[in-house]
Formats: structure tokens, C-alpha cells, sequence
């Protein structure tokens, strides 16, 4: 028998170097090579992705509309950008056992009762999907199940019964047999997702598939998978938390970044209607270094309230420790701090944590994470109907953010009196119910504050 000839395939791009190399020459990453068995030529496996329609004018192109169908759960919905779109391909992955097949369960039994929906296992036999559901008690009589890997049969079976949406769980299970690797391998991933997103393509099948996630939290596979599909979705949650967060990270028919809030209940996920209710501690008295802020995720604004501890250093090296935001953005904030505002903690251990669990990105945050570090240096409690957001410069100066009116508005409604905001935030007409500050100095925020 003929040795088997190996190639090293890089995970992050799919390039192929006939020897191994610490960095790759197509993409520049480091110590992604990894050894696989090389593959046949097969030259026309993609024969029928051709098309022979000639050129048009983008003009003479139709913009239609893009058909949606909502699956029933508003949470889910919202992060795809109104529902499922057909011939759309989502890709959905997070840590084992977050929920990624109990939400999806959930989805194709309310889908199922208007539309044709198959769930196509590569990880659980169909006794213990049949147990998950009566566990759940979702009525799953609509739903066809396939148990099957093999990849040739997956598309025979989509082919033959043409279902309005297929799920696939997971794709690192799925392989072809016209490769000779193991399931999961780059080679596999790409062949499997590229041949199934041909399929959803011309059959306008919505297909959902299920991705691994490495130790390292990032999706397993090739890089190329994120590219071929139309939705990237990723699913977070402290294993700790009965709460789940689903957040979009590409989405070819909607906004990113939309966010979905999910608990885990014995019933399955169930929605959460107010969100912000998860990210605020609700003290039954004011207490120092606590500060409210309104953060905007995709579309929805979400009060976060942001904890600050500064204590007296006992090591000639103070500490900067940030949980759920940025570090290297919090040793910039102290020098502000300093410069600007005559408030030194060079010689005080730092710690910064936004409540809940949630990760916050934007620099909206800046000014609340400002006012609780002086709150809880000066050992003095901000009042617990203010929420602080605006984007601290270098200068000194309080920037505007996005979607400043809907930040206040969320706040109004939610009880909340008075507001500190950059000048041109500042809403023209005055919002019932609450007091609005505008400030456009670091100084003007903090001796506001103090007064309020």
C-alpha cells in the first residue's frame, strides 16, 4: 500500500505548504500549520457552482426585499435581524453544554408547526434528542431527525425532501467522502460548509450550523468558515449564571452586534424581557464606587452598572485589574484622572467590574468608570437614580456617543432621575422624568456629581 502523502494546512487561512513552518506565507499567522493528509484532485466537484448569466447593470438588479421568517422566540430574532432569511446560512457556536442544541430544539419546534424543518445530528442519537425534548416539553411531532455524518447523504436528503430550514449539529462531526481526513480537520470543515452553503444556496434551504469553539473561545476550524456563511453567532455566559447571551458578530441581513438574553431554566432558555434588570445589583442602600451607565449593544441600550474598588497599594507595583472591560483603556483613564481632574491613585491598587458578566467594548463607559473610582476613593455614594456615560479624551474632554436619545429614554423609563451626558447629547426637548447635565469637561462631570 502507497504512503500516504501529508501537507501542512494552515487553520486560519487553509493554505497548503508542502513542509511545516513556523509562520504562515499566506496569511502571516504563527504556528498554524498543522500536518493533514493531502487530497485528490477532484476538478469538478464544483461543476454546478457555475453559472453562465452574463454581465448586468446594477442598476437593471431588482432590491427586494429580503423574506424573513420569525421563529417565535423575539430574543433570537432580533440578534438574525428579524427572523430567518431562506437560503441563509447561520453559523452559531459557543462553549460545551452553553444551550447551542436546547435553543435550537426550541427553534425548529415552533418552526416546524408552519414550516418543513429537519435536524440533522452528528453528535447525539436520536433516543437522546427524543429525551431532550420530552425533558423540555416541546412538542417535536413536526420535526423530521436525521442521524447521519456522512456528508453525501446529508445533501441527498436535503435534495430529496427540499425542508425550509435544516439544522446541522455540529459541522466539525460532518465528512466527505471524497476526502480522505478525519472528521473535524480543516480540509473537512471547509469541504463540508462549502458544499452545504451550495446546497442552501440553490434549494433557498435555511441552514443553521453548529461550530466547536477552541480553548481559546474562537470558533475551531478554518477562518474560511466565517467568510462562507452569511451570519456569525456566538453564544456567551458564565457556566456559573443561569443567563445566556447570544451576540451577533457578522450577519449579511442585519445589524452586528445585537445582543439576545436568554436564562436557563429546567423548560429550556427562556427570554428575558428586561435585560437590564441582569446587569444592575439594585443596593438597598447607596453605597461608594457604584455607577450606572447606559451601553448600547447593536440596537438595544442596556443600563450596566459599573463597580469600582480603590484600596491603598502594599506592593511597590499598584494593581490594574478591569473585569468585563478593557485594561490597557483603564491605564489611560487613571492619567487623565491625574492630569485633568488633580485625582491621583498612583500609589492605590485599582479594580474595575462591570456587573453581570457583560463584556463592554465601546468607550460610552469612560466617564462611569471615572465617577466610580473617585466615588469609591473619596469613600463617597453617587445617588442611585444617576446614570454617567460619555467618552473621556486625552484632553480631558467629554466626547459624544452614538444613539444618545435612546440611551436617555431607556433610562427614563426604567426610573432613573437625573443624567450626566456630553454636550451634544444633550437632547433639545427635555425628557419627562429626568434631569439632564451636559458637561463637556472631565472636571464639570465630576464636580456634577458631587453636587447631585
Amino acid at each position: 500500500m502507497a504512503k500516504q502523502k501529508t501537507v501542512y494546512t494552515c487553520t486560519e487561512c487553509g493554505g497548503q505548504e508542502p513542509k511545516w513552518q513556523g509562520q504562515c506565507p499566506n496569511c502571516g499567522q504563527w504556528n498554524t500549520l498543522v500536518e493533514t493528509i493531502a487530497e485528490p484532485a477532484a476538478p469538478n466537484r464544483y461543476a454546478s457552482l457555475a453559472q453562465t448569466t452574463g454581465l448586468q447593470k446594477l442598476a437593471d438588479v431588482e432590491a427586494a426585499e429580503v423574506p424573513r421568517h420569525p421563529t417565535s422566540i423575539s430574543e433570537f430574532d432580533r440578534v438574525l435581524g428579524g427572523g430567518l432569511v431562506p437560503g441563509g446560512v447561520v453559523l452559531i457556536g459557543g462553549d460545551p453544554g452553553i444551550g447551542k442544541s436546547t435553543l435550537l430544539l426550541q427553534t425548529l419546534c415552533h418552526v416546524g408547526k408552519q414550516r418543513k424543518a429537519i435536524y440533522v445530528s452528528g453528535e447525539e442519537s436520536a433516543q437522546q434528542i427524543a429525551m431532550r425534548a420530552k425533558r423540555l416539553g416541546l412538542d417535536a411531532s413536526p420535526i423530521d431527525l436525521l442521524a447521519e455524518i456522512q456528508l453525501e447523504k446529508i445533501l441527498a436528503t436535503l435534495q430529496n425532501h427540499r425542508p425550509d430550514i435544516a439544522v446541522i449539529d455540529s459541522i466539525q462531526t460532518v465528512y466527505s467522502e471524497a476526502l480522505q481526513s478525519a472528521p473535524g480537520s480543516v480540509a473537512q470543515v471547509r469541504e463540508c460548509s462549502a458544499q452545504l452553503t451550495r446546497v442552501a444556496k440553490q434549494l433557498g434551504i435555511t441552514v443553521i450550523l453548529v461550530g466547536h469553539v477552541t480553548k481559546e473561545g474562537s470558533l475551531a476550524g478554518p477562518r474560511v468558515l466565517e467568510h462562507i456563511v452569511d451570519t456569525v453567532l456566538y453564544f456567551e455566559g458564565d457556566p456559573n449564571s443561569s443567563f445566556r447571551l447570544i451576540r451577533a458578530f457578522k450577519n449579511r441581513f442585519g445589524a452586528v452586534n445585537e445582543l439576545g438574553v436568554f436564562a436557563m431554566t429546567e423548560k429550556g432558555l427562556r427570554e428575558v424581557s428586561n435585560p437590564s434588570a441582569l446587569f444592575l445589583s439594585h443596593h438597598t442602600e447607596e453605597v461608594p464606587g457604584s455607577c450606572i451607565t447606559v451601553t448600547q449593544e447593536g440596537t438595544r441600550p442596556l443600563l450596566v452598572e459599573v463597580q469600582a474598588l480603590v484600596d491603598e497599594a502594599h506592593a511597590p507595583n499598584p494593581k490594574r485589574l478591569c473585569v468585563g472591560l478593557e485594561q490597557n483603556r483603564l491605564a489611560m483613564l487613571l492619567a487623565v484622572l491625574h492630569r485633568h481632574a488633580g485625582v491621583a491613585c498612583y500609589d492605590q491598587d485599582v479594580f474595575v467590574n462591570a456587573v453581570g458578566g457583560v463584556r463592554i467594548s465601546e468607550p460610552a463607559v469612560d466617564l462611569a468608570v471615572l465617577c466610580s473610582i473617585v466615588s469609591s476613593l473619596k469613600n463617597k455614594a453617587l445617588n442611585n437614580k444617576l446614570i454617567v456615560f460619555g467618552e473621556v479624551g486625552l484632553a480631558g474632554e467629554v466626547r459624544p456617543v452614538q444613539r444618545g436619545q435612546e440611551r436617555l429614554k431607556e433610562a427614563a423609563k426604567l426610573g432613573f432621575t437625573h443624567a450626566i451626558v456630553p454636550k451634544a447629547n444633550a437632547p433639545k426637548q427635555p425628557i419627562k422624568g429626568i434631569e439632564i447635565f451636559a458637561v463637556d469637561r472631565l472636571e464639570q462631570a465630576l464636580q456634577k456629581v458631587r453636587d447631585i
